[in-house]
C-alpha cells in the first residue's frame, strides 16, 4: 500500500481542496477501511459553509462521515473483523460510562467521540468505534445502501422519540433527504403522511415514498392553515420539523392538534430565538422535544431496515461524482437546498 492517499482537507470557510495526505496508522484495536462510497449530508454542507464544527471538525482536516468500505488493515486485538470484509462504520461512539451513557443517552454522551475523513481514499476507525458501531455488510446490501445507516439511525431514533402510532396523522416539514427519510419511515409504521415542501420535485419525491398529501410551501403561504383544513380543523398528531429555520419550527407548532408532539429535528443556526405561545402550548398540552444525532441502538436497527430493503439508496442518493469533484459536488449542494446525496466515490 503506498504511504500516500488523495483526500478532501477542509481548511475553513469554503476553503477545501483534494490534495495527497499520508494514508492513516493504525493502531491497537483500530481498523483502515478503503471507503467504497462516501454521501454527502446536509451537515457536511454546512461544516464546508462554516469552515468547522464545533463538536466534529476543526481545520485542517480530513472530512465526510456517511462511508462504506473493505477493511484493508487491523490494529492488534482486533477479533471481530479481518482484512477484505465490507463494512459500515458509525461516524460516532459513547464512552457508556458517563452520566448521559449510563441512563441510555448516549447520544448525549460527555465523551462522544466523533470520527471524520470519509471523503478519502482510507479512513482509521477508531478502536472504540470499531467495538460499539461498526458492523458487516450483507452480500446482498450494496455500499450505497449501507452508507446510508448513519443518516437514517438518526432520523429512525427522532421518529421513534415521538411516539408514533399506526393511523397517526404526520406532518413533515422539509423534503431535503433528512425529510424524505421521515416520509418513508412514517409509512412503513401505517402513518398518514402530510408532506411540506417549497419545491415541486420534492413532493414528487414524497408522493413516490408514499405521502398521502403534500403541500407547497412559499414565505407567502400559510402552510398551517392547509395542514388545518386537511385535519378537520384539529392538526395533526404529529409534527416534524426537517429544515431548521425558525418559521418552520412556528409552522410545526402550529400545526399539531391538542396533545400531540412536535419534533423539531432540524437545528436552527447558532444564536437563533423562537418565541412560542405559552399558553397554546399549556392549555394544549404540547409536546415539544428535540433529537440530536444517534446511539448505537439505533445504529443496527437503521441497518436491520437497510438489510430488510424497506430503506434503498436509490431514494435519496441520485448522482455520483469522482473525489476530485467534491468541491464543485458541495458549492451545487449550497445553491440547491434540499438537493439529494451525491455517491462520492474516491
Amino acid at each position: 500500500m503506498n504511504s500516500q492517499m488523495m483526500a478532501a482537507v477542509l481548511y475553513g470557510k469554503e476553503h477545501l481542496q483534494v490534495e495527497p495526505v499520508a494514508v492513516p496508522t493504525v493502531n491497537s484495536g483500530d481498523l483502515l477501511v478503503r471507503v467504497k462510497v462516501a454521501l454527502t449530508c446536509g451537515t457536511d454542507v454546512k461544516v464546508f459553509q462554516r469552515g468547522y464544527h464545533a463538536r466534529m471538525i476543526v481545520p485542517p482536516a480530513v472530512f465526510g462521515h456517511e462511508l462504506a468500505g473493505d477493511v484493508v488493515a487491523v490494529g492488534e486485538g482486533v477479533s471481530r473483523f479481518s482484512v477484505g470484509q465490507r463494512v459500515v462504520s458509525a461516524n460516532s461512539a459513547p464512552c457508556e460510562k458517563c452520566f448521559f451513557c449510563l441512563r441510555g443517552e448516549q447520544n448525549l454522551c460527555e465523551d462522544l467521540l466523533f470520527n471524520n475523513g470519509a471523503y478519502a481514499e482510507f479512513i482509521r476507525i477508531p478502536a472504540r468505534i470499531v467495538e460499539r458501531n461498526t458492523y458487516l455488510i450483507p452480500k446482498h446490501v450494496g455500499y450505497r445502501d449501507a452508507a446510508l445507516v448513519e443518516p437514517l439511525a438518526c432520523v429512525l431514533r427522532g421518529f421513534e422519540e415521538t411516539s408514533p402510532r399506526a393511523g397517526d396523522t404526520i406532518a413533515i416539514i422539509g423534503l431535503g433527504p433528512i425529510g424524505l427519510m421521515f416520509v418513508k419511515l412514517a409509512k412503513l409504521y401505517g402513518c398518514r403522511v402530510i408532506a411540506v415542501g417549497r419545491r415541486r420535485t420534492q413532493l414528487e419525491r414524497a408522493a413516490v415514498l408514499g405521502a398521502d398529501e403534500t403541500i407547497v410551501a412559499t414565505d407567502e403561504s400559510d402552510p398551517v392553515k392547509t395542514i388545518r383544513e386537511m385535519t378537520h380543523s384539529r392538526g395533526v398528531d404529529i409534527a416534524i420539523e426537517a429544515v431548521g429555520k425558525p418559521q418552520t419550527w412556528q409552522w410545526a407548532v402550529g400545526a399539531v392538534r391538542r396533545g400531540g408532539t412536535v419534533n423539531f429535528f432540524g437545528g436552527c443556526p447558532n444564536d437563533t430565538k423562537v418565541e412560542l405561545d405559552t399558553a397554546l402550548l399549556h392549555y394544549s398540552e404540547i409536546t415539544c422535544k428535540a433529537t440530536f444525532h444517534h446511539t448505537p441502538a439505533s445504529i443496527r436497527k437503521a441497518l436491520d431496515l437497510v438489510c430488510a430493503g424497506h430503506i434503498a439508496a436509490s431514494f435519496f442518493v441520485n448522482r455520483e461524482e469522482p473525489l476530485a469533484n467534491l468541491l464543485e459536488v458541495m458549492r451545487h449542494l449550497m445553491s440547491h437546498n434540499g438537493h439529494l446525496k451525491t455517491a462520492i466515490v474516491p
